[in-house]
């Protein structure tokens, strides 16, 4: 099935977050080539939204899938508790699983409750609900190299389906361990977008879109030096989008939502 040729949404905020590009600011002058990336790396988000209690436990993937979910919602205007959300990682939080992993097959015993409370996919749309006092519905996604168009897909149908705005949040980090050798992921990297189905004063962008079924998938590439920034990274094709974002002009781009079904994105930044 494809989806309407008309189908429309309009981005309200954006959050970005990676070691060389702490926030969407500074990230946005240089994707737009305007600045070049800082070469003093930050280690991981503050997470300042939560409790110190909850910070001390709080893995990396919920450190900057909060920071970069609480910028979008700034920059929109919006109050984070009263939004639904999609969390969309490709492999969670792949050091405690490698954590769990060697654990169980050498000292059982010893699991730490805390690291297997940090384990389960949905842990940072959890600890979300938590720091905001959010009762709106949440969803965690994943599809493997296919993880960010298809979050993206989910909050888009929600935000249309429900007539409400909803916050689209991704991310993945580094993988450890003997899990590395299988599922390949460098360095932090979190974006986070609040999707709405009609214009409003916020608005930064326009975005039509389509599926297109049964085709060859060619995804958009970024330019090389931003394409680098993330290199790695399991999320690292999302750089296209933001990428289009902080361009400035209109710009369609091509996404993969599996072997032989694409995402097409018309992206309009508003000024």
């Amino acid at each position: 099935m494809t989806s309407h040729p008309n189908a429309r949404l309009f981005i309200e905020g954006v959050g970005f977050w990676m070691p060389a590009l702490a926030g969407w600011t500074a990230a946005r002058a240089v994707l737009r080539g305007e600045e070049r990336a800082p070469s003093t790396l930050s280690a991981r988000p503050s997470c300042a939204l939560l409790a110190p209690t909850e910070r001390r436990r709080a893995p990396d993937t919920v450190a900057v899938a909060l920071e970069v979910a609480g910028e979008a919602c700034r920059s929109a205007g919006r109050d984070p508790g009263a939004l639904a959300c999609v969390f969309a990682s490709t492999h969670g939080d792949l050091a405690i699983s490698d954590y769990m992993c060697a654990t169980l097959a050498h000292t059982p015993t010893l699991i730490s409750p805390t690291k297997f409370h940090n384990s389960v996919h949905n842990a940072a749309a959890g600890y979300w609900t938590i720091a905001t006092g959010s009762n709106e519905p949440y969803t965690a996604v994943t599809a493997y190299q296919h993880t960010f168009a298809a979050g993206w897909l989910t909050a888009a149908t929600q935000a249309l389906a429900d007539a409400q705005p909803v916050l689209y949040v991704a991310y993945d980090i580094q993988a450890k361990g003997a899990l590395a050798t299988m599922a390949h992921s460098q360095g932090l990297l979190g974006a986070a977008l609040v999707l709405a189905g009609e214009e409003s004063a916020s608005s930064v962008a326009r975005i039509g879109w389509r599926i297109e079924p049964d085709c060859e998938v060619r995804p958009t590439q970024a330019r090389p030096q931003n394409a680098a920034l993330a290199a790695g990274n399991a999320l690292a094709d999302c750089i296209a989008f933001f990428e289009a974002l902080a361009d400035g002009a209109r710009r369609e781009l091509v996404l993969s939502l599996a072997p032989q079904l694409a995402l097409h994105l018309e992206v309009e930044p508003r000024h």
